[in-house]
């Protein structure tokens, strides 16, 4: 039956994931650092090949192996896309194994992750790691006794946006804007088929490698959605410079469309040289996304006022969209691609597919090839 589920969603099995120890890998450097753990460059010993290493952080291991890596080992095993980090295997501390429970969790995909989620906060699944088969049947064992850590293997990529954006003298072309923000759109939308949401893009997240091809990583905060939008998340989701109004007026219910704004303030960064709303917190941030988009009301927003705080927050005075005079150097179809990424109501925000289509793209200067980039 679980095999019968595999074929139908068309995930790619991976029987030996856990069973390989870190050690067949030799650690080069710390390259950062992901939503929950440290990642390093390594080279695997036997292959020669670079990799990246993601180390799981076991924060408390009294609560077993923490719910939101499963949620990203799934959904990247869900997702195979050339716009999308690839997740290669799972290999663990020596001596470290994953018990059956965890191995069986991470191969197959349950099509309720509403049910997922209910099912991983009882009885003793969180205790998941084991040192040794002989711990096996020995019940639920304690935290601090059987340590060891769990790495996620990635291909690797040699730069990320940010990175790039922030070396001195280096201003994106046109051109290259255009093929970065086409590859995000599309990576994106293949997310958004597949009923994804990523919840954290930013610049940092989108990582390139030296051909130029760009890939969505880091889903440490991506959550599968329902098309009715009916489940209840977290607003405490996506980095404050790219959270859209709804999450910092309090919705739960959401979907696609809070991806779309981060994708548009990505976008206004390339065009303008820098962050577009750098707010320290999330009033500030509030008020920086009203003053350049206008105050929501129930006119340009239909439902806003039964958000939960958005008496706490809607601004004193009206404030007008200003979004055409402060980017009136943008090109008119950048202007009007802009101006539908950053709608105030998530309903009239632009979707991945509709932007790919945008006259923007297909007017001149094109985008340029990806293997053409020179930095």
């Amino acid at each position: 039956m679980a095999a019968a589920t595999n074929n139908l969603l068309n995930v790619e099995e991976s029987p030996s994931w856990g069973s390989r120890s870190v050690e067949c890998f030799e650690k080069l450097e710390q390259i950062g650092e992901g939503t929950y753990g440290q990642v390093y460059m390594a080279r695997e010993k036997g292959t020669g090949e670079i990799v990246a290493l993601k180390k799981i952080r076991m924060d408390n291991e009294k609560e077993g192996f923490p719910i939101t890596a499963i949620r990203e080992i799934k959904i990247l095993k869900k997702l195979q896309h050339e716009n999308v980090i690839k997740l290669k295997e799972i290999v663990t501390s020596p001596g470290i194994m994953l018990n059956s429970t965890l191995k069986d969790v991470i191969s197959f995909e349950l099509v309720c992750y509403h049910l997922f989620d209910i099912s991983f906060r009882t009885s003793n699944v969180f205790y998941m790691c084991h040192q040794g088969p002989e711990v096996e049947d020995q019940g639920k064992p304690d935290g601090n006794k059987y340590k060891g850590n769990i790495y996620m293997v990635f291909e690797y990529m040699d730069h990320d946006l940010t990175g790039l954006a922030d070396r001195p003298g280096l201003r994106f072309t046109i051109p290259q804007i255009k093929c970065y923000m086409k590859q995000l759109l599309t990576g994106l939308h293949y997310c958004h088929v597949n009923q994804v949401l990523h919840r954290d893009i930013k610049g940092s997240n989108l990582l390139i490698d030296n051909e130029g091809n760009l890939k969505l990583a880091d889903f440490g905060l991506a959550r599968s959605y329902s098309s009715d939008h009916n489940a209840n998340l977290t607003n405490r989701v996506i980095t404050l410079w790219y959270r859209p109004p709804e999450l910092l007026l309090g919705a739960t219910k959401y979907g696609p469309a809070v991806d779309m704004w981060s994708v548009g303030c990505i976008f206004a960064e390339l065009l303008n040289g820098k962050p577009i709303l750098p707010g320290k917190n999330e009033p500030e941030q509030l008020n920086r996304i009203f003053e350049l988009c206008g105050t929501p009301d129930e006119i340009n927003w239909p439902g806003v006022s039964k958000i939960p705080w958005y008496n706490k927050f809607k601004p004193a005075r009206p404030l007008k969209r200003r979004v055409r005079e402060v980017f009136r150097h943008f090109d008119r179809n950048a202007l009007e691609l802009l101006e539908k990424m950053l709608a105030l109501d998530p309903s009239q925000r632009i979707s991945a597919k509709d932007a790919l289509d945008a006259e923007y793209f297909w007017a001149d200067p094109l985008p340029c090839d990806p293997k053409r980039y020179l930095w």
